[in-house]
């Protein structure tokens, strides 16, 4: 998905949740479709996650951090076409689940443009260049959508853009 093939990573995500990884191989799915633009794609396969979590399974750490990943997802994509010219002036906050815990952003709009995302808080243990590398890449690109992952920091970035998408929000005019 990272190198624009997002059918063929569909495909292999669909193959390999029948192995009965299915709740990680939906929230790659819906990652991919994310960043291709698939936002209804990837709304689907976020909802299959969820549906794909064994009930004997639904307790253990992981499979909750799944869980909460693909349900922040599913909340933050309807903002991921909003246009920041839409947005108030002001500061904004919000957080989403990274890899760890929740991780904090901060946004700054003015005059319709982002000014900066700022990482606040977070419990993050490695891969620390997607806490500025993310905010880096939707500064560049005034937008979440279609925002790439940090290598190796597929979790913490997705929460990082979760997370501006859910601040972006609360400041619409």
């Amino acid at each position: 998905g990272d190198m624009g093939e997002t059918d063929r990573a569909v495909q292999l995500a669909e193959a390999f949740a029948k192995s009965g990884a299915a709740s990680m191989s939906f929230l790659y799915a819906g990652d991919a479709c994310r960043v291709a633009g698939r936002l209804e794609d990837a709304e689907s396969y976020y909802r299959k996650a969820i549906a794909g979590i064994p009930r004997n399974e639904a307790d253990k750490p992981h499979r909750k951090r799944d869980k909460a990943r693909a349900e922040a997802s599913i909340a933050a994509i309807r903002f991921y076409s909003l246009d920041p010219t839409k947005v108030a002036d002001g500061k904004y906050t919000a957080s989403s689940i990274g890899y760890e815990d929740q991780i904090h952003v901060e946004v700054v709009v003015k005059a319709g443009t982002i000014e900066s995302v700022e990482v606040t808080r977070h419990r993050e243990k490695q891969y620390y260049s997607s806490l500025t590398d993310t905010p880096k890449k939707i500064l560049d690109r005034q937008s979440v959508a279609g925002i790439d992952a940090t290598s190796s920091a597929t979790i913490t970035s997705e929460a990082i853009i979760n997370a501006t998408a859910k601040a972006l929000a609360s400041g619409l005019k």
